[in-house]
């Protein structure tokens, strides 16, 4: 039996449980390979450990355009470790058989599942125990005219990104093709920590919602747990990227790097948490 078929659906499953509760979720993005995939493992069981709900695992690219310095200089730490789309694979594959649980989403750029192959990327991603993936430059209407990414495996997510700036009927396209959850960027640009969350969120998150039922995540910008309290409620999950990847920086030469991620994931995943 593959590693995904014990636990398919782990988005869904994720977010029903998260209904039940009346409670929100909180979405991780780490890039895999920062700084090692053997640290990416023990990151990954740190964040369940303090009640993440779903992990994004950037594939690193050396030219990704959508990804602010933060996460740019952890690509670079990821690829200089020797990191490749086989070994985030790998690494999946490993993390399952060790038991870890949460939903993992793959963020990735077009190039790399190109260079890998479309049918054999999707494929080996979901018999390794991926739930979703992310990818960033593939807008869903060139999707549909790639017969390689229609005929993916049952199961395996397609996650979609909505900007600010996207029209109304382009929302209405792009929601229709979703799956598992719609990925709300809150903010025009690139990745990055944000002093403040976009003050006209409630007004997006509402537009998104009535052309969709699925469940909506915010991102982009989200580092504290007061922004990450308030960008929850209007919304069905908060994705928190930069501010996590910073700290792998600071301290992955030190030896702790998953205790310190956990230390500040925490109280984050603990705001969104509360009731609503």
């Amino acid at each position: 039996m593959s590693p995904n078929a014990a636990s398919a659906n782990r988005i869904d499953r994720a977010f029903t449980r998260l209904r039940a509760e009346g409670t929100k979720g909180f979405i991780a993005y780490i890039a895999a390979g920062d700084p090692d995939l053997e640290q990416t493992r023990h990151i990954a069981f740190a964040l369940e450990a303090v009640g993440v709900d779903i992990l994004e695992l950037g594939v690193p690219f050396s030219d990704p355009l959508a990804d602010g310095s933060v996460n740019q200089a952890a690509a670079i730490r990821a690829l200089e470790s020797g990191t490749t789309v086989p070994g985030v694979l790998a690494c999946v594959r490993a993390m399952r058989a060790e038991g870890l649980g949460i939903a993992i989403v793959l963020y990735t750029y077009l190039n790399p599942i190109y260079l890998y192959g479309f049918d054999r990327f999707l494929a080996d991603a979901h018999a390794a125990g991926v739930d979703g993936v992310l990818v960033l430059d593939l807008p869903p209407d060139e999707a549909g005219r790639n017969e390689e990414l229609r005929r993916r495996p049952a199961g395996l997510k397609m996650i979609r990104l909505i900007a600010p700036t996207t029209p109304p009927e382009r929302i209405a396209l792009i929601a229709k093709a979703a799956e598992g959850f719609v990925y709300f960027v809150s903010r025009e640009g690139v990745t990055g920590e944000q002093a403040s969350v976009s003050i006209s969120l409630a007004e997006q998150a509402a537009a998104i919602r009535a052309v969709t039922d699925l469940p909506l995540a915010v991102g982009f910008g989200i580092s504290t747990p007061e922004q990450a309290r308030e960008a929850a409620g209007p919304v069905d999950a908060v994705v928190v990227g930069s501010a996590i990847v910073r700290r792998i920086g600071e301290h992955g030469a030190s030896g702790e790097v998953a205790r310190r991620v956990a230390e500040f994931v925490r109280p984050l995943v603990d705001a969104v948490k509360k009731d609503f």
